[in-house]
């Protein structure tokens, strides 16, 4: 399915009915990350129906966008108009990545639709040179099966996962490799350049206090964005389970699969039955 804001063609896929969940992905890939690691728990998961709303956002998957649109400000732009005309008034939201950053945009903007929030290995700060890193990474690897791959697919998959195997391979696959690969780099590229809003987006929500089930899952080995950043934004989510997972980097929802799904099914839960 498309949804058409001025010039830009975003392609959604909107599974199942029930409460509106809208679901985001991280920069350079597009929805299947999302649906990759949310689709199985929701199957496991029969207490209550979800309408679930997976974006490729502007120049990533299947959509496509103007070089105009290349920014963090013109993407939340699109995302909140496609919330209001296609997702509609009190919808949970769940962000991956860039999609965390993009989904506390959302959140700043909407936050008395907002009925719950789950980020996962979500960008903090905006500035690569600002982020709190772990020190040292370790990495798990099954040698043997790394050197069955030829070097390209070898490196790639390398340099995204701690736990590099062939489980986290077949994952890697699923979720990451094709969507990466239809990503359109010159859009990437320019907004890399304007990837931070033009205003504070923890600040407004810090004025908030969002008090609805929330959930934060973070890689201990994640060197990408890190976990202490996420940590110093627990005050303004009260009602928020946080998760530091070991043996996972900026993919814990893969490499660690089995805590997640226990940590997604139970954000479902709190949604369910201790909202308000």
């Amino acid at each position: 399915m498309f949804y058409t804001y001025g010039d830009v063609r975003l392609h959604y896929e909107d599974i199942g009915t029930g409460d509106p969940m809208l679901l985001i992905h991280g920069m350079g890939c597009d929805m299947r990350i999302m649906t990759d690691c949310m689709e199985p728990v929701f199957r496991k998961h029969e207490t209550h129906a979800y309408r679930r709303l997976y974006l490729d956002l502007p120049g990533m998957g299947s959509s496509t966008a103007p070089l105009a649109f290349a920014s963090s400000d013109r993407i939340l732009e699109t995302i909140a108009a496609f919330v209001d005309e296609v997702v509609g008034d009190r919808f949970a939201l769940v962000g991956e990545s860039y999609g965390g950053y993009l989904a506390r945009g959302v959140l700043s903007r909407r936050p008395s639709d907002v009925t719950g929030l789950m980020l996962i290995c979500p960008v903090v700060n905006a500035s690569h040179s600002m982020r709190n890193l772990p020190d040292e990474v370790m990495h798990f690897t099954d040698d043997d099966y790394l050197r069955s791959l030829d070097a390209k697919d070898r490196s790639r998959f390398t340099d995204s996962f701690v736990i590099a195997d062939k489980r986290t391979h077949d994952r890697y696959i699923t979720a990451l490799r094709d969507g990466m690969d239809a990503a359109d780099p010159t859009f990437l590229h320019v907004l890399s350049l304007s990837y931070a809003y033009s205003f504070d987006v923890d600040a407004r929500i810090a004025q908030l206090r969002f008090d609805r089930p929330s959930l934060f899952v973070t890689g201990r080995q994640d060197d990408v964005v890190g976990y202490r950043d996420l940590m110093q934004l627990l005050s303004s989510y009260p009602r928020a389970t946080f998760a530091v997972l070991d043996a996972a980097g900026h993919n814990a929802q893969i490499e660690r699969s089995d805590p997640f799904d226990t940590l997604a099914e139970d954000w479902l839960d709190r949604l369910e039955h201790y909202a308000h």
